[in-house]
């Protein structure tokens, strides 16, 4: 099983490579398989280092409060 997890880009270099930022870590992905132009404050999924499509903000900001608490349950389970 694959999960995507929404990562908001904050910068976008010459070269199509972007940074985003994916619940708190930073990491650089390819903007070259995406079918349409992203900008800066978009969110993308992104697969083995590409951004693959494109997610509206409210999505997005759903899907990440869905994994924090799944990440926060997933702490207390271990205690």
């Amino acid at each position: 099983m694959c999960l995507s997890i929404p990562s908001k880009v904050i910068q976008i270099d010459a070269t199509n490579i972007a940074t985003v930022d994916t619940m708190g870590v930073q990491r650089q992905v390819s903007l070259d398989l995406m079918p349409e132009p992203v900008e800066i404050g978009e969110y993308v999924l992104i697969h083995v280092g590409f951004a693959m499509n494109k997610i509206d903000q409210e999505d997005a900001l759903e899907s990440l409060k869905l994994y924090q608490q799944i990440h926060e349950s997933l702490e207390v389970e271990a205690l």
